[in-house]
């Protein structure tokens, strides 16, 4: 032990005292035993004062809760107006949705970022807590051959040269020791030096993930009323909307597959079959259109999403690949053609994505089906054109009907918070929500990949 073969010497390491100090009071501190601390009565002269305290309390938080609904009545009421301003706009609200649904997409991959981020620094922060724990015994020890020393010190030579013997021994001991000292001083100083910064680092990206979340909240409430102002515009010119439904919801009892889903849909359901002969009617007018001008057709099929007044598809659906943007922000759990787990491979590809994650059309097209589905959860088909079909599902909720017409960008539908479990996410033990995305060609499951943009794949794929 350090304290029993130190002897004593004033003065040496006063600073580095102060350190080791610190450090112990550091390691002292738990706000967890701070918490759990037993509360303590106050004294007789304080009690006198609580009623009047809690009233003054009770007060402010009045205060406060006011404050706040009246912030988010200031919010609701400009957002409402500016949904009124483009309400009958219908290329003004196509754009503010696909616009906001980028901001969205955006902002939900940023605070994904940040909690990645605070994970590490929270894990470092634990490291380094542990480390300093385990060497609290070496600290005590340094402490006090520090104490003992400056309570005791050496004989000095020039005093007394008699003691000479005394002072040698004490000079070999302690340049035998003080190196040791020295490096477990620096390095415990070092490792507070790193907890403070991971501390300050922590409460920096906890501040602005809370300011992130906030604008996420209000950037979902804008969003829901500019879908509402969507919906609401075609329900009142659909007059039958109810009874298709309807019919949908009992087309998806009896079919079997999702082949036989599309093939009844769009030809049992008004709806669904005006969106499949609107399709073949667009694919016709591409394949006259590149035959009189291949060469302006392609230029088209590089930039397909630009025009939001758009009434069908820019280009043909096979022309867009590697152009298109992903769904959703999330992370690539199983890719196309990998194992199900079920003795088979994949149709289609799983992102794990977020609690009420915004879920946007990857594509123009038609819907050919919206609604639940066996095991998938909610179901979106769009119908693209020339035999493509996208198939989206383990939604919580679909804000798009049966035969409307979808821009590529979108939004269509809005994930759960992965309590309700679709088949695909039990399949690979999901915790968090679980977007299912397959792609069809005359009715086989094909690759999504080579059709997505490769800066957005390689986002999902994290």
């Amino acid at each position: 032990m350090i304290h029993r073969i130190l002897p004593d010497r004033g003065g040496l390491g006063a600073k580095r005292a102060a350190s080791l100090a610190l450090v112990v009071s550091l390691l002292s501190f738990s706000p967890r035993a701070l918490a759990q601390a037993p509360p303590q009565d106050p004294p007789p002269q304080t009690q006198k004062s609580d009623s009047a305290d809690a009233l003054s309390g009770r007060r402010l938080e009045l205060r406060g809760m006011q404050d706040t609904i009246e912030a988010s009545q200031e919010q609701r009421a400009k957002i409402e107006a500016e949904v009124a301003s483009i309400r009958t706009d219908r290329a003004k609200l196509s754009t503010a949705l696909v616009d906001l649904v980028q901001t969205i997409d955006g902002r939900e991959r940023k605070i994904s970022e940040a909690e990645a981020r605070l994970d590490t620094l929270t894990g470092s922060e634990e490291a380094i807590r542990r480390s300093l724990a385990s060497r609290r015994q070496v600290i005590a020890e340094i402490l006090a051959a520090l104490q003992r020393m400056g309570r005791k010190p050496p004989p000095a030579l020039l005093v007394a040269p008699e003691d000479m013997l005394a002072a040698i021994r004490t000079s070999m001991m302690l340049g035998s020791v003080l190196p040791e000292m020295r490096a477990e001083t620096e390095a415990l100083a070092s490792d507070l030096s790193d907890l403070l910064q991971l501390r300050r680092s922590i409460a920096t990206e906890r501040d602005s993930l809370a300011g992130d979340v906030e604008k996420l909240g209000v950037d979902r409430q804008r969003l829901a009323a500019l879908i509402d102002a969507r919906q609401s515009a075609l329900a009142a010119a659909e007059e039958a909307l109810g009874a298709e439904n309807a019919r949908a919801a009992e087309l998806a009892k009896q079919a079997a597959s999702l082949k036989d889903l599309i093939a009844r849909m769009e030809t049992e359901n008004a709806a669904a079959a005006r969106g499949a002969e609107a399709a073949r009617k667009s694919d016709e007018a591409q394949k006259a259109a590149q035959a009189a001008a291949p060469e302006a057709q392609r230029k088209l099929a590089m930039a397909p999403f630009k025009d939001p007044a758009r009434l069908a598809p820019a280009s043909a659906f096979a022309d867009t690949k590697g152009l298109l943007p992903l769904p959703v922000a999330g992370s690539l759990q199983r890719g196309f053609g990998a194992p199900d787990g079920f003795g088979g491979a994949e149709k289609g590809m799983l992102i794990a994505t977020r609690p009420q994650a915004v879920v946007a059309s990857p594509c123009d097209g038609w819907a050919a089906y919206a609604g639940p589905y066996r095991t998938y959860g909610q179901l979106l088909i769009i119908n693209a054109g020339q035999g493509y079909y996208i198939i989206l599902a383990g939604m919580d909720r679909i804000n798009v009907n049966v035969g409307q017409f979808i821009l590529a960008g979108e939004p269509v539908a809005v994930m759960g918070d992965g309590s309700a479990k679709t088949a695909a996410a039990i399949a690979i033990g999901a915790a968090q929500p679980i977007l299912y995305i397959e792609f069809r060609k005359d009715g086989a499951a094909i690759d999504p990949g080579p059709w997505w943009a490769k800066p957005e794949l390689q986002k999902v794929r994290g």
